[in-house]
């Protein structure tokens, strides 16, 4: 997350750079990347990390567990797989995702500020005061929302891949793979969503 988050503010920053420099409105790069990265991208690149790492992780254990039939033990003891197995999984994404959200958003801004002040010749203090004015907890608690959206999709996704896994060995690789797809895809979704709802209520 963090060397992804870091790069993402580094190209935002660069892409906005070069066309804002040609108006002699370089700062505005600081607008550009802590807009981006609080509102959409830091959400959007935890979520796709997330996928494939804990997503797949989901979709593979619980896959083992089916193949080796630990699933169909515990029914038979009468201890529900959806309690004992889905919900802290989807517990742990949902209480986790905004604060790998929140980290990746300080660490784009971060990105943006190399850019800032190693191309642009802008000072870090101005372009931090430049980033916490532009900022508003509307914007904060937005990227914050879609992150635990994205978390319960990725886990449900894994979750349900994994209790769907054929029975052989073989199987538990196709159901990893078909969760990293399926989260993604749902990720990506939910984000177009999440964008069309926002500028209805104008947020």
């Amino acid at each position: 997350v963090t060397l992804i988050a870091f790069l993402v503010g580094v190209i935002l920053a660069f892409m906005g750079a070069v066309q804002l420099q040609q108006f002699g409105a370089a700062i505005y790069v600081a607008d550009l990347v802590g807009i981006g990265m609080v509102r959409e991208m830091g959400a959007m690149m935890t979520a796709i990390i997330m996928s494939g790492r804990t997503g797949a992780a989901f979709a593979a254990k619980l896959g083992t567990m089916k193949v080796t039939q630990e699933i169909d033990a515990f029914t038979t003891m009468g201890i529900s797989p959806l309690e004992f197995l889905v919900l802290p999984r989807v517990l742990a994404l949902v209480l986790m995702m905004p604060l790998l959200c929140l980290f990746a958003d300080l660490v784009g801004i971060l990105g943006g500020l190399f850019v800032g002040v190693t191309m642009l010749n802008l000072s870090a203090g101005a372009y931090m005061r430049e980033t916490i004015a532009t900022l508003t907890l509307v914007n904060l608690f937005g990227g914050l929302a879609k992150a635990t959206f994205y978390g319960v999709l990725i886990a449900i996704s894994g979750c349900l891949r994994g209790f769907q896994c054929g029975s052989s060995s073989s199987a538990v690789g196709d159901a990893a793979t078909q969760a990293v797809v399926m989260s993604i895809v749902l990720v990506v979704a939910a984000c177009g969503i999440f964008a069309v709802v926002f500028n209805v209520l104008g947020i």
